[in-house]
């Protein structure tokens, strides 16, 4: 059941600090920060006292979200490092299809033709980065599902560490977001991509073998498919989640990036699959928007995109939180409801934070609303 708006306006002003009227200065907020690489707890902490259409498809039955459909096509790999080398022509500028906080990621054929993505640790990085590397290996070696992108194989030795995984052709969701493919994304393709991302997260929460934390959730980590399908990428972070009955959270040191990571998280150390619900929260309103989390060259009251989006959503100003490049007229009951469900995974407490499964089942319910109003069903 979703929230009503008057009780949004109730919710935010006396609970979460973020959107009460005292708070006017975006410093004091601890991870509505700049949008950066993903980072620890004490660069994240630190961080904030610096800063002030496509075809409509049949979708998936929210029922399926363990299945994973549509496997790759590719099998485990092993390659040795000298393949790897002339695969990547030695790991030629010319292949680099990415770079991010672990490493470069490159683009590379095997002899068959198929395109697989290699990720290379980066030297200066190379003993800091031991923890992440086992932990992605290890946890998406468990996982497989047609929204997380999927490991093919890796190579370790005293010099190297190297993930391959499968090749994903169509870029990041924040390059679409900001044009950088030559088109907009329109507004059915912005919610399948976010069913898409529920169901990924779905899954990692509820059907892997063990409760799996992303931890990084964001717009550059979501890859797309030449059929805009999207798939979470990035397991650095990722951890195992409370497995017995009685243990709530698990307590770590925090990482994520900033702008995207739980207020909660953030100030006790605890990591619950809740903490995903925020980010993706977060995502949610930048897939509709195309605002960053955080916007430092806007002005004070538009710079934190959570805070402008439900200010102007408290003011029944949906429409204005909507990507100015969409031209589609989209019913304003369809706004409200989707909006609202942002605004609910971004609950300050994990406690009043639905599931991910109960998030994927809503913006299920708002696809059929949205393809009734396009007299599709």
């Amino acid at each position: 059941m979703l929230a009503t708006p008057g009780m949004f306006l109730v919710y935010f002003s006396f609970i979460c600090p973020c959107f009460g009227s005292k708070r006017t200065d975006i410093s004091e907020d601890p991870v509505l920060t700049r949008d950066m690489n993903s980072m620890d707890s004490s660069e994240l902490r630190s961080s904030s006292d610096r800063i002030p259409g496509t075809p409509l498809r049949v979708p998936p039955s929210p029922s399926r979200f363990s299945l994973s459909q549509q496997p790759t096509a590719i099998g485990p790999l092993h390659l040795s490092i000298n393949q790897i080398i002339k695969i990547t022509h030695n790991f030629s500028p010319a292949k680099v299809i990415g770079d991010g906080g672990f490493g470069t990621v490159y683009k590379a054929d095997l002899p068959d033709g198929r395109p697989i993505a290699i990720k290379r640790a980066k030297k200066e990085h190379f003993a800091a980065l031991h923890e992440e590397f086992r932990n992605e290996v290890a946890l998406l070696t468990k996982i497989e599902h047609r929204n997380l992108v999927k490991l093919l194989g890796y190579v370790e030795n005293k010099s190297e560490r190297i993930i391959i995984t499968e090749y994903v052709p169509n870029g990041t969701l924040r390059e679409h977001l900001d044009g950088q493919h030559g088109r907009i994304l329109d507004f059915s393709q912005r919610l399948e991509i976010a069913i898409d991302v529920a169901h990924g997260l779905t899954y990692l929460h509820l059907y892997a073998e063990k409760p799996i934390i992303h931890r990084d959730v964001k717009s550059s980590n979501i890859l797309l498919t030449d059929n805009f399908r999207a798939k979470v990428a990035d397991f650095g972070f990722a951890r195992t989640g409370p497995t017995e009955a009685d243990q709530t959270h698990i307590e770590t040191n925090v990482k994520g990036t900033a702008g995207y990571v739980d207020p909660e998280y953030l100030r006790t150390n605890h990591l619950t699959i809740k903490s995903d619900v925020f980010s993706f929260g977060i995502l949610l309103l930048e897939i509709l928007s195309a605002r960053r989390p955080v916007e430092l060259k806007r002005s004070l009251a538009e710079r934190i995109t959570v805070r402008w989006a439900f200010n102007k959503y408290n003011t029944g100003q949906v429409r204005d939180i909507l990507d100015p490049l969409l031209q589609e007229v989209v019913h304003e009951e369809i706004l409200k409801k989707i909006f609202s469900l942002a605004f609910l995974c971004t609950a300050p407490t994990r406690g009043d934070r639905p599931e991910m499964k109960e998030v994927g089942e809503q913006l299920w319910k708002i696809r059929m609303d949205y393809l009734r109003s396009r007299g599709r069903l």
